[in-house]
């Protein structure tokens, strides 16, 4: 047991996030697809399996890798050791406990218990690294923490009180606040991935307005989106998605250059990307009355979005920290094509086809469990 907190899974925070989030990826969405298809019989979990995984997407999976890359890179920003051995396994713990909750006999207000204290911790651990070392152009990604967290509680409050309505708005409210940071976050580290990964010279602009204008106008859908001012199509609504659809569409377009189509590990990020675009101009399409499924467009965000660069990222982060070459293998490159079909499945095959749930999920699992089973090993051992 002594030696538990020095073992390597434990050095740095992507180690266990990044590896129990893909597997928990893979995990929860082959439960969901097996229940939705009447294959599943047996307990569900406390207020059933649509509510489940409503919140595990975001606040199980998405939470473990945001939480395994933030514990990374504060460090790298600040100096600073960051959360490693016997205080990484606590909040690890504390994680794990979470999702293991919903199947234990505990009733709501146990529920809330254990899932609540994650997003708390998270964000007190990295903000006393954060402020202590005066990092006060990232104190935006503290709030955003502690946006998500009263997302998080208004899901489960909607859960216990069997309102619906106010689950669901928590979980999408939570949804577009995740692709916040993952805007802010891919602002910084995409272009030096592709400046670094084509050998192009560095960037002499950072455009740190349109950063912030990005994130503003996120976090705006986000409080709409919670104060139920999604519920139907709103013009003005139309307009704001518009708005983050066309900050997206200026920064891809300065991103590009031919020749990352031939890196995977840039191609991947940029498509994952692009997804953020469609999605938030799919529901200025809503909102304008020009489509009719508001689902699709949620989907977009979480699957293509959302899951395409959490696959990405972690592939490229987890190759950088534990010394290996940015090289991806083969079967890497496969999971980041499969994550492009199971959004394109989940988009446009769902509204014609009833297998189209199960094919999207079947390449979303396959996805995961390819980045698992190739790095597992390199997660789990020593950095080269």
């Amino acid at each position: 047991m002594r030696n538990l907190g020095a073992a390597p899974l434990w050095s740095l925070g992507f180690r266990p996030f990044f590896l129990a989030g893909a597997g928990f990826a893979a995990l929860a969405v082959a439960i969901w697809a097996l229940w939705l298809y009447g294959r599943l019989p047996g307990a569900q979990p406390l207020g059933g399996m649509l509510a489940w995984h409503r919140h595990e997407m975001p606040f199980g999976f998405a939470g473990a890798v945001v939480a395994g890359f933030l514990l990374t890179a504060v460090p790298n920003w600040t100096g600073r050791p960051g959360v490693r051995g016997w205080s990484l396994i606590g909040l690890f713990a504390v994680w794990l406990v979470g999702r293991l909750a919903w199947w234990l006999p505990l009733g709501p207000t146990g529920l809330l218990l254990m899932q609540a204290p994650f997003l708390p911790l998270l964000a007190v651990l990295l903000g006393c690294d954060l402020i202590a070392a005066g990092k006060r152009e990232n104190y935006p990604i503290l709030l955003v923490l502690a946006l998500l967290t009263v997302c998080q509680w208004l899901t489960l409050a909607g859960m216990a009180s069997d309102d619906v309505g106010l689950q669901r708005r928590g979980v999408l409210a939570a949804l577009w606040l995740i692709a916040a940071l993952m805007s802010v976050i891919g602002g910084r580290v995409i272009p030096f991935f592709i400046q670094r990964g084509l050998n192009r010279p560095a960037a002499s602009q950072s455009y740190p307005r349109q950063t912030q204008t990005l994130l503003v106008a996120s976090m705006l859908v986000a409080l709409c989106v919670a104060a139920g001012g999604n519920d139907q199509p709103r013009v003005w609504l139309a307009a704001l998605y518009l708005l983050i659809s066309g900050l997206h569409l200026v920064r891809l377009w300065r991103w590009h250059d031919k020749d990352l189509w031939r890196v995977p590990l840039l191609w991947s990020l940029y498509v994952a990307y692009a997804w953020l675009l469609v999605a938030a101009a799919a529901m200025a399409l809503w909102h304008a009355g020009w489509i009719a499924q508001q689902s699709l467009a949620t989907h977009a965000l979480a699957v293509g979005g959302v899951g395409g660069l959490i696959l990405a990222m972690i592939a490229r982060v987890s190759l950088g920290h534990t010394g290996r070459p940015l090289t991806p293998s083969k079967t890497v490159v496969i999971a980041f094509g499969l994550i492009v079909l199971a959004a394109l499945s989940r988009v446009l095959l769902v509204p014609i086809s009833a297998l189209g749930l199960g094919v999207s999920a079947t390449l979303w699992c396959l996805a995961f469990a390819l980045f698992v089973g190739r790095y597992a090993g390199w997660l789990l051992g020593p950095r080269r």
